[in-house]
């Protein structure tokens, strides 16, 4: 009886468990802020998990300003040969999903909007010494058609409008949501992920495969895969005002080491922030004519330390400082969020300027103030005799006694002197006149 009643336990619990199984598992990944090698690595890991999944659904929630080609198509190409149902969702309300951030949305098998979001403005901006020059021209028109053909290609494959997709490299066109699904750019517009995938329910996906898969959202299962803290780090310092003050930050501290040698510490700081700033040189469009500036900058700030030139090498330095700051990550016109905050670069320079007159007006003190070591710092030293000198005695000066020679006849004992010149451990000293200053013992 005891055992009847324990198999049937068993089998009810494997039936509950059944029927109350997830039909699919969406795998949530967010893509936030600038899109490079980070973000590429962070996708490229969690589409990896989520397609060795079995019923398995990727979910990737944008909200980005835009960043890298090279890092853009890599997404879109996982996207486009996806063996696994791919949902974009611009999301929360006021997010957008611009320039890169536009062709990842479109190469998902579906793509949603959440109410109050934008996407599009997606016009490449090209980094560099160029200007107006008919080469660079034709460099931005190369690149300009081959963008538009990659986003006029996806919007085909995905049945979506392609004319729009277009404009949207040529003349950085957007939309917001409700526009977007208008124009049949976009398959959705749903307020939160719940009611998103609520409405996707029953909905089929064709793969690349050429199967098609029917999505089932009565019940799921969501798996969130946040990008470690370690690639958050990596993905913070493409950010290019974090960018900018790593690299300020490497040269104080590493000037600072330089000038107090065996601080060990700044010097550690120092090449921990430049090596940062040079992984970030590698994944954000940095100007190297910009870059040459700063560093000439610095440099003659600290020439001013050792050269008397009347302010002429801060001066230039300032000026070189400025000029490179604004020309490091090129106007920020097509692109504000790869722009340099100028308040940043007006703060940094004047901080370094403030510092290096700081530090040369410490030089300059220290040059013109009266020696107090050596022979030197004894030249002029009250004491008090300790014994009459008649011509030779004892003298008290800063507590220590020394042998001394009067040059000024007899002085008896307790008198204040003077010390006018110091030979070997003799001190030459002559009476302070009554009125004077009396030593301190």
């Amino acid at each position: 009886m005891k055992k009847a009643i324990v198999v049937v336990s068993l089998l009810l619990i494997v039936l509950l468990f059944c029927g109350f199984s997830w039909a699919m598992t969406v795998y949530r990944v967010d893509i936030k802020g600038l899109i490079n090698p980070v973000t590429l690595k962070y996708i490229s890991n969690s589409f990896e998990r989520a397609k060795g999944s079995k019923g398995s659904v990727l979910l990737v929630v944008i909200d980005t300003p835009g960043g890298l080609v090279s890092s853009m198509r890599p997404i879109v190409q996982a996207f486009l040969n996806s063996p696994i149902p791919v949902i974009a969702y611009v999301y929360p309300r006021g997010a957008r999903a611009a320039s890169a951030g536009t062709f990842i949305l479109l190469s998902a098998h579906i793509a949603a909007m959440a109410p109050g979001t934008t996407l599009g403005a997606a016009h490449p901006v090209a980094f560099g010494f160029g200007g107006k020059s008919k080469e660079n021209k034709v460099m931005e028109g190369k690149v300009v058609n081959d963008l538009v053909a990659l986003i006029k290609a996806i919007a085909k494959e995905r049945g979506r409008n392609e004319k729009w997709a277009e404009m949207a490299i040529r003349t950085s066109a957007t939309l917001t949501a409700d526009e977007a699904l208008k124009q049949n750019v976009i398959d959705v517009v749903s307020p939160n992920i719940d009611s998103l995938l609520r409405s996707l329910d029953g909905r089929a996906v064709k793969l690349s495969s050429g199967e098609k898969v029917k999505l089932d959202f009565k019940r799921y299962k969501l798996v969130y895969l946040r990008m470690p803290w370690h690639d958050k780090v990596l993905h913070l310092i493409g950010d290019p005002n974090i960018a900018y003050i790593l690299l300020f930050i490497g040269f104080y501290a590493l000037i600072f080491e330089v000038t107090h040698p065996g601080a060990v510490l700044p010097g550690v700081i120092g090449a921990l922030s430049l090596i940062l700033f040079f992984f970030s040189f590698q994944i954000l469009p940095f100007n190297v004519a910009g870059l040459v500036l700063i560093f000439l900058g610095i440099g003659l700030l600290i020439l001013e330390l050792f050269i008397v030139s009347h302010g002429v090498l801060t001066i230039g330095g300032a000026i070189s400082l400025l000029l490179g700051s604004f020309m490091l990550m090129g106007s920020g016109k097509e692109a504000p969020y790869l722009k340099i905050s100028t308040g940043l670069i007006i703060g940094m320079v004047a901080a370094t300027v403030v510092l290096f007159a700081f530090a040369f007006g410490l030089a300059l003190y220290a040059q013109r103030r009266k020696p107090i070591s050596g022979k030197e710092g004894m030249m002029g030293e009250k004491g008090i005799a300790k014994t009459k000198l008649s011509p030779q005695g004892m003298v008290l000066v800063h507590g220590e006694l020394w042998k001394a020679v009067s040059l000024d006849g007899d002085i008896d004992e307790g008198e204040s002197v003077e010390v006018i010149e110091v030979d070997g451990l003799t001190l030459k000293v002559r009476r302070v006149k009554e009125g004077g200053e009396r030593g301190v013992l």
